[in-house]
């Protein structure tokens, strides 16, 4: 069965910073897109950040400039890197796969939520 796996999460004061990481496991055929969501209390989810099989990345306006995503392909990983964290970054962060499983199935994944908090 894949699955994905996050890690990562926690409090943090203002200004600090966190990396989340997310493992796809299980047996795959490839990787096409991962990503990273949020979704805060009485709000949508939301697009974070996200990096393409290509290589190109796509980052919510509010995420510019202070987060950055990246992979590592040889480890079916992805990181989220937060920094200059603000009390409103508060919210459960999902990671996000679109991926071809080992029997060929386009599939979309996402991971269990991983808690950010962000206060003094």
């Amino acid at each position: 069965q894949v699955q994905l796996v996050e890690s990562g999460g926690g409090l943090v004061q203002p200004g600090g910073s966190l990396r989340l990481s997310c493992v796809v496991s299980g047996s795959i055929f490839s990787i096409n897109a991962m990503g990273w969501y949020r979704r805060a209390p009485g709000k949508r989810r939301e697009l974070v950040a996200a990096m393409y099989s290509v290589g190109s990345t796509d980052y919510a306006d509010s995420a510019k400039g202070r987060f950055a995503i990246s992979r590592d392909n040889a480890k079916n990983t992805v990181y989220l890197q937060m920094n200059s964290l603000k009390p409103e970054d508060t919210a459960v962060y999902y990671c996000n796969a679109d991926i071809i499983s080992g029997q060929m199935v386009l599939t979309t994944l996402w991971g269990q939520g991983t808690q950010v908090t962000v206060s003094s």
